[in-house]
């Protein structure tokens, strides 16, 4: 039930991955990168913690914020 749940999430990162990063110049400041980091997150956690994680993770990718290796606890 819970991967049928975060399929659809799952889906639109891979559509993201695939097509529009391709587009956009490499910035990430994180290993993993923000959207690989999000897959992780949901399918290891779940669509709740998972979500709140990667949005943790996005929102923290500014010139302030962290950088480095940062994996899903």
């Amino acid at each position: 039930m819970k991967k049928l749940l975060i399929a659809p999430f799952i889906f639109l990162v891979r559509v993201y991955q695939n097509l529009i990063s391709p587009l956009t110049p490499a910035s990430c400041r994180y290993t993993p990168t923000c959207s690989q980091y999000t897959v992780e997150a949901l399918q290891k956690h779940g669509l709740f913690k998972g979500g709140w994680l990667a949005l943790k993770r996005i929102f923290s990718c500014h010139p302030w914020g962290g950088s480095g290796y940062d994996p899903v606890p």
